[in-house]
């Protein structure tokens, strides 16, 4: 072999073992980084990474540093991002149902398998779960990764990663349709068009629901919810929600209560937007542990409050949901930065409040 050849060669196997990996460093700021590029153990698959969404959970790292009770350790680097999908590159020893080839999207979060929680069906309460992004676990803001097979959903032909990437934020959304028990024919009531918010209105419009009413403060993400079926919008800026809602419902108010912007003010009005016996399900997390909250309108209404803490056993239905063309979900997202613009993305994901709606990273 020529000498120039070894050196490229060499060259190859160096950059086939690094990646680029994007972390927050402190408050505001993100760094690229060179590492290691993992092997796939055992049951594990090397994942290329195409797609990474922008969730609120981590703008709130991003920019608070926390979300809810999490707390980033802000002096050490810490990567973001949980809503990823792209292709499989190799595969351990051990897998038995993936290939290399195969295109796929990962559940984010890695449970024990061993306590009652995860034994009974709900998962997402297991206590000793591995979930992406969720500090301490480093995130998947990179190009490559290793995970467990069994929680790599393969992607049909007809489906893009793009739309894989947001099975994740999609099945928060089917789950809290799922919480909040909505039925056929339900008037529902969303707090919030940002991302959970649109999700949330796909799957209550897929559970059949009739009035289907969304309140935010911005314009342009209330135009998207009105594409995406809703049957009334409410800027919270230029008309009271309150009589908004009564008007609309015929005093009656909402059946389900969605609240999925993660606000202490949104959170605070919904046991008066829920009717007598309806629920509330809560979905988004605010940044504050601690909010005030009517619980006599709870009482006198005997209101259900239903909470949701991610999901569990939703990733095929809602692969199969937007492989079959049941929901468009591709059409909540506004915006598309590469790796390189990764700060770049989550300013705009922090101070764009007039057109922003869901920012995806595209992994080259």
């Amino acid at each position: 072999m020529k000498t120039k050849d070894w050196k490229r060669r060499k060259e190859n196997d160096r950059m086939m073992k690094m990646q680029k990996g994007a972390y927050m460093q402190g408050i505001d700021k993100m760094i690229l980084k060179e590492i290691p590029v993992p092997k796939a153990e055992g049951k594990q698959v090397l994942v290329k990474i195409e797609y990474v969404g922008i969730c609120g959970s981590d703008v709130h790292y991003f920019h608070h540093g926390c979300c809810g009770a999490y707390k980033v350790d802000l002096s050490e680097d810490f990567m973001l991002g949980h809503e990823c999908a792209g292709t499989v590159v190799e595969v351990g020893k051990e897998v038995t149902d993936l290939k290399v080839g195969d295109r796929v999207a990962l559940e984010p979060g890695i449970t024990c398998g061993k306590c009652e929680f995860c034994k009974s069906g709900h998962y997402n309460l297991c206590p000793d779960v591995v979930f992406l992004a969720t500090p301490p676990v480093q995130g998947c803001y990179e190009q490559y990764i290793a995970f467990p097979e069994d929680m790599c959903f393969k992607l049909p032909e007809n489906m893009s990663t793009l739309e894989g990437c947001l099975i994740e934020p999609l099945s928060v959304g089917f789950y809290a349709a799922n919480q909040g028990e909505v039925q056929t024919g339900d008037t529902v009531v969303i707090l919030g068009a940002g991302c959970i918010g649109l999700v949330t209105l796909l799957a209550c419009k897929a559970h059949g629901a009739g009035q289907m009413i969304v309140v935010d403060l911005v314009d342009a993400r209330l135009e998207k919810a009105k594409e995406l079926g809703a049957t009334a919008v409410i800027n919270s800026k230029e008309k009271d929600v309150f009589q908004e809602v009564e008007r609309l419902t015929g005093g009656r108010g909402g059946d389900v209560v969605f609240e999925t912007a993660g606000s202490a003010v949104t959170i605070a009005q919904t046991p008066f937007l829920v009717r007598r016996g309806g629920t509330i399900t809560l979905v988004g997390i605010s940044a504050q542990e601690e909010i005030n909250y009517n619980f006599a309108q709870i009482m006198d209404k005997e209101a259900s409050i239903k909470s949701v803490f991610r999901y569990r056993n939703i990733y095929p239905k809602a692969i199969s949901a937007v492989a079959s063309g049941a929901i468009d979900v591709k059409s909540i997202v506004t915006h598309e930065f590469d790796l390189e613009h990764i700060q770049e993305a989550f300013d705009e994901a922090v101070n764009n409040k007039t057109d922003l709606v869901k920012a995806v990273i595209k992994v080259e």
